[in-house]
């Protein structure tokens, strides 16, 4: 193998147990922290989606910047992608009065261009195969649109929709569950349904984490998102110490 890709891959983490839980624990902080910034520090959705955006770009350059796979980097990067992800959806939703509905249509429209454009520049979207720089660019604005997504469908499940945040908890869940089945049993391709997974995992932390901060009348636990964000955040360090990530050896299709 190319010594520069196999170094670009040592750079992204082995698709196991540990790595889903740290993502679902990941992207409930990005909406306990995206919510933290926007609404409980009053700084508005606009100000908030500008401030993670910057630390969502600083944590892309020092990913991509790196010579070899270091968990902390990547997971902070991820959890940068879920708070820029939950401060522009709302931005979105409720600033430019598109609604979830529209909010959620448009941003689906931008992660399937991507998927499209990243897909025909390098003939695959695989969650292993990130070859170089390029490949990493593309790896990073999937997730960051996503991340975006997902935030968008929870609220619009959750509200719009009127299945409120466990309703909206048990929907995602189950959703997971049939790709876990998938996985073990089908011959879908693992791309497919990693990707799947990845983007679900997203509006199912998001209705956790409103479940968590939101107000008791309006169907939450109205726990402090300040201290919902740090206990989340102490879960991910826990897990990454006890559960070491190990790098990805690039299987995938």
């Amino acid at each position: 193998m190319n010594k520069t890709i196999q170094s670009t891959l040592s750079k992204v983490p082995e698709i196991t147990l540990s790595f889903w839980i740290v993502k679902i624990f990941a992207t409930t902080l990005g909406e306990t922290g995206g919510d933290a910034v926007s609404m409980s520090l009053g700084l508005g959705y606009l100000v908030g989606t500008v401030i993670f955006a910057v630390v969502f770009l600083v944590a892309v350059f020092a990913q991509i910047r790196a010579k070899k796979f270091h968990p902390f980097v990547y997971w902070t990067t991820i959890i940068a992608t879920t708070t820029v992800g939950t401060t522009l959806a709302d931005f979105a939703d409720r600033s430019l009065a598109i609604g979830y509905a529209g909010g959620t249509l448009l941003l689906f429209s931008f992660l399937i261009l991507s998927f499209v454009i990243w897909h025909k520049t390098l003939g695959s979207v695989s969650m292993n195969k990130v070859g170089d720089q390029k490949t990493e660019i593309f790896y990073w604005v999937t997730i960051m649109f996503s991340q975006t997504l997902g935030t968008a469908l929870g609220d619009w499940t959750a509200d719009t929709a009127g299945l409120g945040y466990t309703g909206g908890v048990y929907i995602f869940g189950g959703l997971l569950l049939i790709i876990l089945a998938a996985h073990l049993w089908s011959k879908i391709p693992k791309v497919i349904l990693f990707w799947m997974a990845f983007i679900l995992t997203r509006p199912f932390g998001a209705v956790v984490g409103d479940f968590l901060d939101k107000p008791i009348d309006h169907g939450g636990l109205a726990l402090s998102r300040y201290s919902a964000s740090l206990a989340l955040l102490i879960l991910i360090t826990i897990g990454l110490l006890i559960y070491p990530q190990r790098a990805a050896k690039g299987s995938g299709h």
